[in-house]
């Protein structure tokens, strides 16, 4: 099926700047989520998810720490989540996710960057139905079929495995993250029922993609990258699969 999907490489991060926002939005992530399901990584599988990756792209342990004793605090920032929707030159779409403790202040940052490369923001639900919110697990194992049955038995309703170069893709509705990821650590984990996830996120994926040209890639890269430099951007997600 050939899904392909965005996976954030925070690691190849060049500059000082680049990594300090990059330390700024796993330690936001990563409060948010132990605030919400509890700081115990062993009973919050997103923060346990969440976490891992961060190591993997070589955030400081002591950034981890950090969120995790503020989390576990009675005072600190109320962050909610916000999506912002909007589109691009020539028929590209975009999904921007924030976590902001001021919504009305994150939106006129958002507005703004569309305003600068003279695209539009849209309403809620304007681009999103084009997306499907998916849950993705890549790791390495001997073929599909087992996975596959896996996951049926524990009734995970799966949209799609696909196997390539001795990984394993598993593509799930979002709210079946937690079952999807419990039940292969469970049967393809090591002794301690670990799984090394190269993929391990939820995310939006547009149901059809387009291609740029001439112009319209410039201005659609510089739409993406004013966007990711806003502190309270988490994730930009598009239909563009040559930018």
């Amino acid at each position: 099926m050939g899904r392909a999907y965005q996976n954030r490489k925070e690691s190849m991060a060049k500059t000082a700047e680049a990594k300090t926002r990059v330390y700024s939005k796993y330690a936001r992530e990563i409060y948010v989520a132990a605030k919400t399901g509890g700081v115990d990584p062993a009973g919050n599988l997103t923060l346990r998810a969440l976490i891992e990756r961060a190591k993997k792209d070589q955030v400081p342990t002591h950034v981890i720490e950090k969120a995790l004793d503020k989390a576990s605090g009675t005072d600190g920032e109320d962050f909610s989540v916000a999506r912002y929707e909007g589109f691009g030159p020539s028929g590209s779409m975009l999904i921007v996710e924030c976590l902001t403790d001021n919504p009305n202040r994150t939106y006129g940052d958002v507005r703004q960057c569309f305003m600068k490369t003279k695209t539009k923001i849209g309403t809620p639900g304007n681009v999103s139905h084009l997306f499907d919110h998916c849950t993705i697990l890549k790791f390495q194992a001997e073929d599909e079929e087992s996975v596959l049955e896996a996951l049926l038995n524990a009734d995970v309703d799966v949209t799609d495995v696909e196997f390539e170069d001795g990984q394993v893709t598993v593509f799930a509705p979002d709210t079946e993250y937690g079952n999807a990821r419990q039940t292969i650590c469970e049967n393809f984990g090591n002794a301690d029922g670990e799984v090394d996830f190269e993929a391990d996120v939820i995310q939006f994926l547009p149901q059809a993609s387009i291609s740029l040209e001439g112009e319209d890639v410039a201005v659609f890269e510089k739409l993406v990258d004013l966007l990711n430099e806003l502190d309270d951007v988490q994730n930009v997600y598009h239909n563009v699969d040559n930018a």
